[in-house]
């Protein structure tokens, strides 16, 4: 198959990334990357445009960075805590665990460690009875009015 070399205009998944010159088939190039200015063919004003496209790229990669940085920095100071519905002895179900960190990959070099805490809705069981007088009056939700005669 013949192929030809573009210079890509904006990030392609699985080819390359913006101002990279690549080789492709020419149908690829022909029917998909050209019409939808994804690319442009390889030309000697094209190659002095490159510069100019190679710019942009670091400054945009810059710009993400850092606001990959700031957002690191902040989810870091952020603490949430979660109130879970628990059994009557007061644990969780198995599916949570005692883990509660998390690391969330916000840029291909910044990780962020996001932290927060789970904790139950309810007492258990016994601190609810300690906490709760010993004697309870029962009333009935349903009251009889008494009858006069």
């Amino acid at each position: 198959m013949p192929s030809t070399e573009i210079i890509l205009t904006e990030n392609v998944p699985g080819l390359g990334a913006e101002a990279d010159v690549v080789k492709v088939r020419r149908g690829y190039a022909r029917n998909y990357l050209l019409p939808r200015g994804k690319a442009y063919e390889v030309t000697p004003a094209s190659l002095r445009e490159l510069d100019n496209l190679k710019k942009k790229r670091a400054e945009r990669e810059t710009r993400e960075l850092n606001e990959a940085e700031e957002l690191s920095h902040r989810i870091g100071k952020l603490r949430v805590t979660f109130t879970l519905e628990t059994g009557e002895t007061g644990k969780a179900f198995g599916s949570i665990t005692a883990q509660h960190e998390v690391q969330i990959k916000l840029h291909h070099n910044v990780t962020a460690q996001f932290s927060f805490q789970v904790k139950s809705a309810e007492k258990p069981k016994s601190e609810r009875a300690a906490a709760e007088p010993t004697e309870k009056k029962h009333r009935s939700f349903f009251r009889r009015k008494k009858e006069t005669k």
